[in-house]
């Protein structure tokens, strides 16, 4: 592949501004004068809850359109066809535009992503058509291809149908690397995912036993058992991470997966609760670097790496796993760049955030967020994000919310 400039953002948002709207039906460009729902503060505000009046979310999800669109001309017949709905079938389904408007609006509305500015480019698959598992596993590969594309990573989301039994993704992301417990009591691959690598065991998956191991989807439909279905490694483009200067971290067959696809967080969009929607968009580099290699509850590759660049990791040397975090960051950067996948730096990120931000209040939108998640886990002080006191963890919806395994799978995922 070409190499890529690793300092390149996902869209080229000056030039292509009125590209990404016009590619946007409902862009979102203008409003404020409508209230959106707010979810009560406190503990489980990013979790999904039952929804106490779906009919008033729902109207007054039509209303933000109207207002943010300049469609007011039209709602007056638009509520009427709503409210004629609930009165037959107690819930209603939203338009492609509207479902398009909704899930880009989420993206907009949550405030643990810095990624935000990028919200009117995401791509919407309405795969409301799907009713079986293999339909789901199908959608979810033609998913994986048109983000991936290559490697020129695209924001997308599938977004599966509410009528009928409920669906279900139980993986975290469309890709994950199994975690197997040792005899010993260690554990290969990726810790996080230890639960679900024992439900995919249970459900007669084995894997190859390598600390890469490519989980299943574990799709589930109402009550069924669950179905496990595994992508093809060509659907999977991987990064094997080697370092500009250091030849020795290349011999640590260290790798991560191009695409980040968070599977099993719910929709929910005007009264409506899509339970299975899994989005994608591109890696910041800290997630892999920072997070998912070096973290010592994950990967906690920075002994190797250490090793491989010669550091003295004695006491006379304290700031040795610092020094190796750096490095590990570098060669993410670099080897994401070599092989032609798009990735952002945190600094580059941060940058985007700020133009974000800026678009917004030009909007009269305040922009929410959650400090803790927005700021950078490397060189935090060196973002504009750290030093700023206004960000509120304020929920609104739409949104994304988390959703706990269903109980009746809960034993099999503890052992």
């Amino acid at each position: 592949m070409q190499q890529m400039d690793m300092y390149q953002p996902p869209f080229k948002d000056d030039r292509q501004e009125g590209l990404m709207r016009s590619a946007c039906p409902i862009s979102g460009a203008a409003g404020g004068a409508i209230k959106p729902i707010k979810v009560p503060r406190g503990k489980g505000m990013f979790s999904l809850q039952p929804t106490l009046q779906p009919m008033a979310e729902a109207e007054s999800f039509l209303r933000q359109i109207a207002d943010e669109t300049g469609g007011a001309q039209g709602l007056a017949q638009r509520l009427d066809r709503l409210r004629c709905g609930f009165a037959r079938t107690g819930t209603w389904q939203p338009s492609s535009d509207e479902l398009t408007f909704g899930a880009r609006l989420a993206w907009r509305n949550s405030v643990r992503c810095v990624g935000r500015m990028f919200w009117p480019s995401l791509k919407v698959f309405d795969a409301r058509a799907a009713r079986t598992a293999g339909e789901m596993y199908l959608a979810i590969l033609d998913h994986i291809d048109w983000a991936t594309n290559g490697g020129d990573i695209r924001p997308a989301i599938t977004i599966f149908t509410t009528d009928g039994p409920k669906m279900r993704i139980l993986n975290g992301q469309l890709t994950l690397y199994a975690g197997h417990v040792q005899s010993d009591g260690s554990i290969l691959g990726d810790p996080k995912n230890i639960g679900l690598t024992r439900l995919a065991k249970k459900l007669g998956w084995k894997g190859a036993g390598t600390p890469f191991d490519v989980l299943p989807l574990v799709l589930r439909i109402g009550e069924d058992a669950p179905q496990l279905f595994e992508i093809p490694p060509e659907k999977i483009l991987s990064v094997k991470i080697r370092h500009p200067d250091c030849a020795a971290i290349a011999a640590l067959g260290l790798q991560w997966f191009a695409l980040p696809a968070v599977a099993n967080m719910a929709l929910d969009m005007g009264g409506v609760q899509f339970t299975a929607a899994p989005s994608s968009g591109v890696y910041q580099g800290t997630e892999i670097g920072s997070f998912n290699l070096a973290d010592p509850l994950r990967y906690n590759a920075l002994p190797e790496v250490a090793a491989a660049l010669g550091l003295d990791t004695s006491h006379k040397n304290p700031l040795w796993r610092d020094q190796a975090l750096v490095e590990l960051n570098r060669a993410v950067l670099h080897s994401f760049a070599a092989d032609g996948v798009r990735i952002m730096d945190h600094h580059a990120l941060s940058g985007s955030f700020q133009k974000f931000c800026t678009r917004e209040q030009a909007q009269g939108r305040k922009v929410y967020g959650d400090w803790s998640w927005i700021t950078p886990p490397m060189s935090s002080n060196l973002s504009w994000i750290w030093h700023s006191k206004t960000f509120h963890k304020e929920v609104l919806k739409p949104n994304y919310f988390y959703q706990d395994m269903p109980l009746d799978l809960a034993g099999l995922v503890a052992g």
